[in-house]
């Protein structure tokens, strides 16, 4: 019996996996790559801006170091729409948190989204 309602407990996790999936699909990763002048300075600044970050609509991020260069960084955010994504790009908030990190010079920035395919 434990294990007949385990069977369906999981297909019908699995069933709202499935319906959910598409509704991931549309969300926007922003990738940003920039030099900094001192990583840990960098570092420091960035994760106290996380607040922020959620509240501008950023559900998740990472962050990465060149393997060559630790100053050069590539950060991802995950937003729900291009919209936000922009908004977050553009916002004063950010400008002034990247000029107190460190950044040098103007970033890349690129978004995407999962492929249909």
């Amino acid at each position: 019996m434990k294990f007949r309602s385990y069977v369906a407990a999981s297909l019908l996790a699995l069933g709202v996996l499935c319906v959910a999936a598409p509704a991931l699909a549309a969300d926007v990763h922003m990738f940003v790559r920039h030099e900094v002048k001192d990583y840990a300075t960098w570092k420091k600044t960035y994760d106290g801006f996380r607040v922020t970050q959620k509240k501008m609509g950023v559900f998740a991020q990472a962050v990465y170091q060149s393997v060559d260069n630790p100053n050069d960084v590539t950060v991802t955010h995950a937003f729900h729409s291009l919209e936000q994504a922009k908004a977050f790009t553009a916002s004063p908030e950010l400008k002034s948190a990247m000029e107190k990190s460190g950044v040098k010079g103007a970033p890349q920035i690129w978004y995407t989204t999962k492929s249909a395919k």
